[in-house]
């Protein structure tokens, strides 16, 4: 009975959730507009869908990818070798960035883009070859840089040099990369902190900070995610660079 009743708490703050983005909707629809809302049966079930599929990917979090991510961490830092740990932690930023849906999306559409501007053959397999370069590049610079928040938290660096020096590292790209790379390279640094990457690479940080003798996982254990913003932005105006 108790899951029943967390199942349907969930429900309501999910609905809580979603309520400002409704009411500016109808704001604007109704006062600004002043038009009916098209096809309203379709938005509230579309509505409705939202609602369930929100409330059941924040409980997959909590069930799975939350426990997973800070179990791993755990196992990883009790066994005491940085160099399993290390790879851990670039394989997860590579995987999980390769698999996310909002980065596929962005890649794909970058292809199309440039297709369209000369910078490469109007054809599906240089369309192909694009956008998966692009998906790789900025899957190994998550890596890169998830690895580099792993050691950030194992040796106790402040983050906030890193942060400052990725950041001077992104206007020098920005200054001598083609014009035509320096969007999609600041797009890139936004999708990849979506749906998947986000939880797996918070729990790992947080795990790991909780397992190491010293470290405030408040302090240490979050941080992870800006290294993975950051390093993209690098990477692919460095990837138009050399294509």
């Amino acid at each position: 009975m108790s899951q029943y009743k967390l199942m349907l708490s969930s429900l309501m703050d999910s609905a809580r959730d979603l309520l400002p983005i409704v009411v500016v909707i109808i704001f604007f629809q109704f006062l600004v507009l002043r038009q009916p809302i098209p096809n309203l049966a379709d938005m509230l079930l579309g509505t409705l869908f939202v609602v369930i599929g929100l409330t059941l990917f924040v409980r997959g979090l909590d069930l799975g990818l939350f426990p997973i991510g800070q179990s791993m961490a755990n196992a990883f830092a009790r066994k005491g070798s940085l160099f399993w740990l290390l790879l851990f932690a670039f394989s997860l930023g590579f995987s999980t960035t390769v698999a996310e849906p909002a980065l596929i999306a962005v890649a794909d559409e970058a292809a199309e883009v440039a297709a369209q501007g000369g910078m490469i053959e109007n054809n599906e397999a240089a369309l192909d070859s694009y956008a998966t370069g692009l998906r790789y590049t900025v899957a190994i610079s998550v890596g890169l840089a998830i690895l580099v928040g792993v050691l950030r938290i194992i040796k106790g660096w402040p983050i906030q040099y890193l942060i400052i020096g990725g950041y001077l590292g992104i206007i020098f790209m920005t200054a001598i990369a083609p014009e035509e790379i320096i969007g999609i390279a600041y797009d890139s640094g936004g999708v990849t902190t979506s749906t998947i990457t986000v939880p797996l690479v918070t729990a790992l940080g947080v795990g790991l900070a909780s397992s190491i003798r010293g470290r405030n996982p408040m302090v240490d254990g979050f941080g992870l995610i800006a290294f993975a913003s950051l390093t993209p932005m690098i990477f692919v105006m460095g990837y138009g660079m050399i294509i």
